[in-house]
């Protein structure tokens, strides 16, 4: 078995980045991240990452041993395209690894500027034959449409040489790959241009013609569960899959560290041979522990039925919460400590918090404090504390407690 590991390709695992806050927080073990501007990306309103900041962003990524992907696959109209070449000239002087787009003139402004690109889930590719007409145009690699069987992504690997980027783990959409016009239809958002509503996550009611109105129980018939394969790791690297791709760009660091940590561990422990089902329940669990609406196998092994949706929620089924503490006022770089204001709750010595802030993501045990100098080991709301933090910490910072 050791034999064979050495000839299968460790994947690629690349984490989704809101922020560099996200960077941050799965810095120690993605390979890859993927994130958007404030402009051209389907996830436009979680874009923390200014375009004037693209150069600086990508050197920090690199300066992590990472690769930077950015997305820039929203529907492309005629007044986007001297938008879109802009952009892409800025991503090659920011040495970007490659592009995330589907859009052909978006391929031919990449050609045309000679920079890497990978084909969008938006593309929506199904079959080998699609695959190969990428390839053709020139593509580094494909991003499967989330769909697709493991059997059928096997198929095509077998007849395409190409790299092939799939889901692993994050939200799954109603609409097949992502092209859905209802939010548009009742909100003048448009999900293909980066402005989702998610009205599938709503409460909605059934009427007839005459007005009858039928009660569906508060249950929400059109909210997928999000897709979780930690425990078919080993399985998706032998199909030959190069990488796996962590969905979430809305969502927090905390998010995308316990995400991009377990996935990490699953992917080594395959490689070491020690990936066994106990390792399994436990990643599951930490999984569980972050923001997630239940979890199913989306379509790897088949077309999802009843056990696809989460009817009862469509919402944070986690019973872990972040609860806000007080904002960080200094850092005091000798000591290595913040000092930190109360000004919702009050925290103990052992309490486990997050500090959170726009370049800044820390997740620690409090082991000391002290007011006003002296020790103690709680402390109120509306008082001043000093502690110390295991990474710089900025001013404006907020601080949550992990219930």
């Amino acid at each position: 078995m050791a034999v064979l590991k050495n000839k299968i390709k460790k994947p690629e695992l690349m984490s989704p980045i809101k922020d560099w806050a996200g960077l941050e927080a799965c810095k120690d073990y993605a390979d890859a991240v993927y994130f958007g501007v404030n402009e051209l990306s389907l996830r436009a309103r979680a874009s923390g990452i200014k375009i004037n900041e693209l150069n600086k962003f990508v050197k920090k990524c690199h300066s992590y041993g990472l690769k930077a992907y950015l997305t820039l696959n929203s529907v492309i109209y005629n007044k986007d395209i001297e938008k879109a070449e802009s952009l892409v000239k800025k991503a090659k002087i920011a040495q970007i690894d490659a592009i995330i787009i589907w859009d052909p003139a978006m391929i031919e402004i990449a050609k045309k500027q000679g920079v890497n690109f990978i084909i969008s889930t938006q593309a929506n590719v199904s079959n080998y034959k699609a695959a190969e007409v990428y390839k053709k145009m020139g593509a580094k690699r494909i991003v499967l449409a989330r769909e697709m069987t493991l059997k059928q992504i096997k198929e095509l690997k077998s007849k395409v040489k190409i790299e092939i980027e799939t889901f692993v783990h994050g939200a799954m959409c109603v609409a097949i790959s992502g092209r859905c016009i209802l939010s548009a239809y009742l909100f003048g958002k448009s999900s293909n241009c980066g402005s989702c509503a998610q009205p599938c996550r709503k409460e909605w009611t059934l009427s007839d013609e005459e007005g009858n109105k039928v009660s569906n129980f508060g249950q929400y018939f059109l909210s997928a569960k999000d897709l979780c394969m930690i425990g078919y790791v080993p399985e998706l690297i032998k199909a030959g899959i190069d990488s796996f791709k962590i969905e979430g760009r809305l969502r927090d660091p905390k998010y995308i560290e316990t995400t991009s940590r377990c996935y990490r561990e699953a992917i080594d422990s395959y490689f070491d041979n020690t990936f066994t089902k106990e390792k399994v329940l436990k990643w599951t669990k930490e999984l569980s522990e972050v923001y997630n609406r239940g979890f199913s196998t989306g379509f790897y092994f088949g077309t999802p039925g009843k056990e696809g949706i989460t009817y009862d929620k469509a919402d944070n089924c986690s019973e872990t919460k972040k609860i806000l503490v007080g904002n960080i006022l200094h850092y005091y770089p000798k000591a290595k400590a913040g000092s930190l204001m109360l000004n919702h709750r009050g925290v103990k010595v052992g309490d486990r918090i997050i500090i959170q802030g726009v370049h800044t993501f820390i997740e620690q045990i409090i082991e000391s404090m002290e007011v006003a100098g002296q020790k103690v080991t709680q402390a109120k709301k509306g008082e001043e504390i000093a502690l110390i933090t295991k990474d710089r910490v900025r001013k404006n910072d907020k601080v949550f407690l992990i219930n």
